[in-house]
C-alpha cells in the first residue's frame, strides 16, 4: 500500500531526472559530429543532434546564445561544444542546452574559413560595386587595434613620417581571444555613429590562423561591410588573407602598407600644390588676358554710341547724301537740257520758215493773215505770196475749184 502511495508522475519523474542530470553534467565539453541541423528563422534558435561512431544526442542552442558563433553550423561539421545535459520534460528527452561551439581541430579551422567565405561571397559582400571609394588626402584617420602591439606602432610611424600634418583617432581593442570580436564590431560601429574620421585602418600584427580567427567572424565582415566609413585592412603578413580582407574596401598586404595606401606622401603632397599653384596663376592670366580684351571691346562700344560720335556719323551720312543729290541733279539737268535742245530742233524743222526754204510759198492778205482757203479772198483782189527769200503780190483771177 506504501508503494502505490509513494508512486511518481510521469512529470514528477522527469523533473527529478533534469535536477539530477543538470547537478551531476553541467558545464561539459563535449565532441562530436553535427547532424539534422536546423537554424529556426523565427526564433533565431538552434536544434541539431551531436554524434560519434556509436551514440548521438539532441542539442538546442537558444538565440542569445549562437548569435556570436564565427561560423555557420553545418553537417558533418565535427565540434566542441560546451553546456549542460537537460530533459525536455514534456517529453521526457534528454538533451544538451549548449552555451558556446566552436570547430573542432586546425583542419576543421580551415574549413570554416571557406565555408564562410563562399557563403559571403554569394551573398555578394565581396563585389567590388560595393567597395567605397578611399579619400586621396584625408585629414583625419581612425585606427582599429590594439594601442599596445606592434602593428600600431608600425602605422603610427608611418603616418607621421608621410603625412604629419594629418590628425590619427585610435580605438584600442582586443585583436584575439575570448570577446576580441565583439570589441572590434563595437569599435567600427562606435567610428561609424561619431562619424570623426574620413578613413579607418584595421590592423594587427601577425600570427596563426587561431591568433587571426577575429578577423575571420561573420560579426566582423558584416560590421565592415555595413560601415559607410571606407575601411583598410592591414591584418597580419602579405601571405595572411582574412574574411575582413576580402570585405575591406582595400586591402593591404601588412600593416605599415596600410598605412602607406592610407595617406600621400608629403613632398609628393607638396609637388601637387606647386603645380596646382602654377595651373592657378595661367588660369588667372588667361581670365586678366580676356578681361582685359573685352574692356577694350566695351570701351569701343561706348565711344561708338557717344552723341558727338553719333551727331559726326550723321553728318558725315548727310554730306554724302547731298554729293549724291547734286549729282543725280546735275545728271537729270544734263538729260533735260539735251532732251530741250532735241524738242527745240524737231519744232523748228516744222516751222514756216523750215517750209519756206523747201520751195513753198504763205499766200497773205492785205491785213496780213494767212489765206488758207481761196473762199477767204474775191476774184480781182490782190494778195501777197511769201517765200523764203522774198515775195510777190498776185491777184485772184477767177473761182476755179479744184477737180
Amino acid at each position: 500500500m506504501s508503494d502505490r502511495q509513494d508512486c511518481l508522475t510521469v512529470s514528477t519523474l522527469n523533473a527529478k531526472i533534469r535536477g539530477l542530470l543538470e547537478e551531476e553534467l553541467s558545464n561539459i565539453w563535449v565532441k562530436g559530429e553535427i547532424s539534422n541541423f536546423h537554424h529556426h528563422p523565427a526564433s533565431g534558435h538552434m536544434y541539431f543532434t551531436i554524434k560519434d561512431n556509436s551514440s548521438e544526442m539532441r542539442c538546442t542552442m537558444f538565440r542569445m546564445n549562437n548569435l556570436h558563433l564565427n561560423f555557420k553550423p553545418e553537417d558533418g561539421m565535427e565540434v566542441r561544444i560546451y553546456g549542460n545535459v537537460t530533459v525536455y520534460e514534456k517529453r521526457g528527452q534528454v538533451q544538451l542546452k549548449v552555451g558556446m561551439m566552436e570547430v573542432s581541430g586546425k583542419g576543421d579551422l580551415y574549413r570554416s574559413f571557406e565555408l564562410l567565405k563562399k557563403s559571403l561571397q554569394a551573398e555578394g559582400l565581396f563585389d567590388e560595386s560595393h567597395k567605397k571609394r578611399i579619400p586621396s588626402y584625408p585629414k583625419k584617420v581612425g585606427i582599429l587595434t590594439s594601442g599596445s602591439g606592434a602593428a600600431y606602432q608600425d602605422i603610427i610611424n608611418v603616418l607621421n613620417r608621410r603625412a604629419p600634418h594629418i590628425e590619427i583617432v585610435l580605438h584600442s581593442v582586443k585583436v584575439q581571444g575570448i570577446g576580441s570580436s565583439h570589441e572590434v564590431v563595437s569599435g567600427i560601429d562606435l567610428f561609424n555613429k561619431d562619424n570623426s574620421v574620413e578613413l579607418l585602418i584595421i590592423s594587427r600584427g601577425g600570427g596563426s590562423i587561431e591568433d587571426l580567427w577575429t578577423f575571420n567572424e561573420e560579426s566582423v565582415a558584416r560590421a565592415i561591410f555595413k560601415s559607410h566609413t571606407p575601411i583598410i585592412s592591414g591584418i597580419g603578413h602579405e601571405t595572411d588573407f582574412t574574411i575582413a580582407d576580402f570585405v575591406s574596401d582595400l586591402r593591404a598586404p601588412t600593416p605599415s602598407a596600410a598605412a602607406e595606401l592610407a595617406v600621400p606622401l608629403r613632398e609628393d603632397l607638396l609637388l601637387i600644390i606647386k603645380n596646382f599653384k602654377s595651373k592657378m596663376l595661367r588660369n588667372l592670366y588667361n581670365q586678366l588676358e580676356q578681361r582685359w580684351l573685352l574692356f577694350d571691346q566695351i570701351e569701343k562700344r561706348i565711344s561708338n554710341q557717344r552723341p558727338s560720335r553719333k551727331i559726326e556719323i550723321q553728318v558725315q551720312t548727310l554730306n554724302q547724301n547731298h554729293q549724291r543729290m547734286l549729282l543725280a541733279i546735275e545728271k537729270k539737268h544734263t538729260f533735260l537740257s539735251e532732251k530741250i535742245n532735241y524738242l527745240f530742233k524737231q519744232l523748228s524743222n516744222l516751222g514756216p520758215d523750215h517750209v519756206l526754204d523747201r520751195g513753198y510759198a504763205i499766200p497773205i492778205d492785205e491785213r496780213g493773215k494767212v489765206i488758207r482757203s481761196s473762199n477767204q479772198i474775191n476774184v480781182g483782189e490782190s494778195f501777197r505770196l511769201k517765200m523764203a527769200k522774198d515775195g510777190m503780190i498776185a491777184k485772184k483771177t477767177s473761182d476755179t475749184k479744184p477737180t
